[in-house]
């Protein structure tokens, strides 16, 4: 071998050795030394359904990544933390539990939103989706979709269903089943699912759209009826009931998920490392245990499913709000 080729190939060899431990190829057992918190930023205040996600994992991963620690950002409908999270260093310490709110119906929903949800963020995994339900009062005389379909095209515009908010995918899941099937039902927003399921219980609104979780709730006791689910197959959560989709209505799908995001700009040895912890964590039977507890259901998507669910998400809800005229304004 000539002695210039010998020099150029020692040459490389020692740049590939110095790159193996420049600081991007150990970031990521840097970072996840044990003793080094990383938080997660949740745009809704502490005691709900993405604390209960956050706090399984953080069991499964505290020997693996460090302590998780969870930091409720509340206030502008998650869209603070969101902020807060496209604004941290890129260094896996500061991580979004993002909705799919705030994720793929806010970029319709607001003109100015202060984030993209693609360019400002890499995904890291898709813990948790669930469903929709639509569920009426005992007294409304139908026990299938069919029977609701004909019963409510029956009652024109004097027919009401609540939501439990103007903007939700509750909301907009309603406004779906108006197009797709002709009805006329009037929407009433509610100040959350608590007034909503009380007063579709006593029988002060027949038609509600809630959770899978929330359905689930109220079925006991017989005084309410849960007639379909808004996935593109069956839920898990609630088999026995067919979905939109199944019966015909193939526009009429609503889920809502909860994925985790990195700041864009992240290293992908940290984003690996986070990917592979959560997904162990999300696989694991406790962690499976507590979301089927809590009305949902671990799907495990890695980053290219969750673009893609994003993706179609915000063409989904793009198409009802733009046909309802809906835009949000706090």
């Amino acid at each position: 071998m000539p002695r210039t080729a010998a020099l150029d190939r020692r040459t490389l060899l020692a740049g590939l050795g110095a790159l193996a431990l420049s600081p991007l190829a150990g970031a990521a057992d840097a970072v996840f030394t044990p003793g080094q918190p990383i938080k997660v930023l949740i745009g809704v205040p502490a005691g709900g359904t993405q604390d209960v996600l956050t706090r399984a994992i953080a069991q499964e991963v505290r020997e693996s990544l460090g302590p998780l620690i969870v930091d409720n950002r509340s206030g502008a409908s998650g869209r603070i933390a969101a902020e807060a999270v496209k604004n941290a260093p890129p260094d896996g310490r500061t991580l979004l539990l993002g909705t799919a709110s705030m994720m793929t119906m806010y970029p319709n929903a607001y003109a100015r939103l202060s984030y993209d949800p693609i360019k400002d963020f890499v995904p890291i995994i898709n813990a948790a989706r669930f469903e929709l339900a639509l569920v009426v009062s005992k007294d409304v005389p139908a026990n299938n979709l069919a029977e609701f379909i004909a019963w409510a095209k029956a009652q024109g515009d004097k027919l009401s269903f609540g939501s439990y908010g103007s903007g939700t995918p509750s909301h907009f899941l309603g406004e779906m089943l108006n197009r797709s099937a002709g009805l006329k039902m009037v929407h009433v927003p509610y100040r959350g699912s608590t007034p909503a399921r009380q007063d579709v219980m006593g029988g002060q609104i027949p038609v509600y759209f809630d959770t899978v979780g929330g359905a689930l709730q109220m079925q006991p006791g017989g005084r309410v009826k849960v007639l379909a689910t808004s996935g593109e197959k069956r839920s898990p959560l609630m088999p026995e009931l067919p979905s939109f989709v199944e019966a015909g209505l193939k526009d009429v799908v609503a889920t809502a998920w909860f994925a985790f995001y990195a700041p864009v700009k992240t290293p992908r040895p940290i984003v690996d490392k986070l990917r592979a912890e959560f997904s162990r964590a999300v696989d694991s039977p406790e962690v499976k245990q507590q979301l089927h507890q809590n009305g949902m259901y671990a799907i495990n998507d890695d980053a290219n499913a969750v673009l893609k669910t994003m993706r179609e998400d915000t063409a989904r809800w793009g198409v009802i709000m733009k046909a309802v005229n809906f835009q949000a304004n706090d």
